[in-house]
């Protein structure tokens, strides 16, 4: 009975949008996992981006990128929404109160993920990191993660 009202309380916390826990996990750069005071692990998919695949150039630059950033450090992250994997999306917060997702963008790891978000301020994050050419912009010819994914996949069939 404890495990469920626990559960409840948890999911409910979810619902309304906010979760904090340490990092305990960077997948990519652009998807972490957190281990809350509660001992529940909650996968994040950072909401309005997309950074390179791991096999693809800067991949793992934007691992270790967003790993710098957060791995074993606390976050506050706002849902946004669930995507079809189970993931949560948000917004994860630094200690500083800097956006992580912000922050990957203005590095030039990342691009601003227009199909789910359409905030004119990430636009310009990235047009500032592609006039630097940093990150996958010193590249002339970067792909988009969603474009290299469906390429990968029609080679693979």
């Amino acid at each position: 009975m404890h495990v469920i009202l626990f559960l409840v309380f948890f999911l409910n916390n979810l619902l309304q949008g906010e979760v904090t826990g340490k990092v305990i996990s960077v997948a990519d750069g652009d998807t972490i996992t957190i281990l809350t005071s509660e001992k529940v692990q909650v996968k994040i998919r950072l909401h309005g981006i997309d950074c390179p695949e791991k096999s693809q150039p800067f991949g793992m630059a934007a691992k270790k990128y967003t790993s710098n950033l957060v791995f074993e450090r606390f976050v506050k992250v706002k849902i946004t929404d669930v995507d079809r994997y189970g993931r949560s999306v948000g917004l994860v917060y630094l200690n500083n109160n800097k956006v992580l997702n912000e922050e990957i963008l203005s590095a030039g790891y990342a691009w601003h993920y227009i199909k789910y978000d359409q905030n004119p301020a990430w636009d310009r994050l990235e047009i500032e990191a592609r006039r630097k050419k940093i990150g996958v912009w010193s590249q002339p010819n970067a792909i988009e993660p969603w474009i290299w994914r469906k390429n990968k996949s029609l080679h693979q069939n």
